[in-house]
């Protein structure tokens, strides 16, 4: 029943909450200890909040999951996890993240509080509407680089920052319902009611609206947010956002995939490669101009 309820807890998903150190980095912070390790207590926080979602998530869609060829395996759909102890562990994150992210910040707990609340009203409802859908996926992603904000004494954020990542937030969350209908075509059960309302031409479109808006927005911010240096060399990090984009697009495409995006983060080289160097040339040109 433990290890079943570890699996549940969807630990990889933890990465996402990787974008509470957004703030951290572009603000360049990374050496202020007491803003790391505070940030540190909110992704962990952040982590049980997001457990919670996915315990109350499974619960919610149980019939749906037992029909789906891959989620029919959750610990919950399997019946691997008892219903009473994963409500009784999604109480017990969520208690645990409320209580404890009080005391690191009242901001921060806000915007957890508007997280699960938006997590609650899309999980029984805004799922099953067309476009409002992926916006409000795109909308978690904006939520956690808005926590990690709240954590530090942000001075030099850029708010090109969070519209870029609303866009490329947009085009995980498209490419993900466009890998979906992708196995609803292929012949497998179709067990999302929103994809009723999707086609793959329509799909295409606007995952191409948004990876150009994406890849627009991150131009823009390297050369024009205040706390970049004057040399722009910032700039030098835009193809491999470029290329990570256009990998991402690929595999989704032509490989039909996409319908877990930590799943490509954790599995495809060419993903992992662009997301190590681009990273480690962020910092390079942070901490030596």
């Amino acid at each position: 029943m433990f290890s079943a309820l570890i699996k549940n807890m969807r630990l990889k998903q933890w990465a996402k909450n990787g974008l509470l150190f957004a703030g951290l980095i572009f603000d360049r912070q990374l050496t202020n200890w007491p803003s790391v390790l505070i940030t540190l207590e909110g992704f962990l926080l952040f982590g049980l909040l997001s457990s919670g979602v996915y315990l109350l998530n499974d619960l919610i869609d149980l019939e749906a999951d037992r029909r789906h060829p891959r989620k029919r395996s959750r610990p919950i759909a399997s019946g691997k996890l008892a219903i009473p102890v994963a409500v009784g562990a999604a109480i017990l994150f969520f208690a645990s993240a409320f209580f404890f992210g009080y005391r690191l910040s009242p901001a921060f707990a806000l915007v957890a509080l508007i997280s699960l609340l938006l997590n609650l009203s899309y999980s029984l409802w805004l799922k099953h509407i067309p476009i409002l859908d992926v916006i409000v996926l795109a909308s978690f992603y904006v939520l956690r680089v808005a926590a990690g904000v709240t954590l530090v004494d942000v001075q030099r954020f850029s708010p090109w920052l969070y519209v870029f990542t609303t866009f490329m937030a947009l085009f995980l969350g498209v490419a993900k319902r466009r890998a979906e209908l992708a196995l609803v075509e292929g012949g497998r059960s179709q067990t999302r009611r929103v994809l009723a309302g999707y086609t793959a031409p329509f799909l295409d479109q606007m995952l191409q609206t948004v990876l150009t808006l994406a890849i627009l927005t991150y131009s823009l911010y390297t050369f024009s947010a205040p706390n970049l240096p004057e040399n722009h060399a910032m700039m030098l990090t835009i193809p491999f956002v470029i290329y990570g984009a256009f990998r991402y697009l690929y595999l989704v495409q032509v490989m039909n995939s996409g319908e877990a995006p930590e799943e490509i983060l954790f599995s495809d080289r060419p993903i992992q490669a662009t997301v190590l160097l681009w990273g480690l040339t962020v910092l390079y040109i942070f901490y030596t101009y």
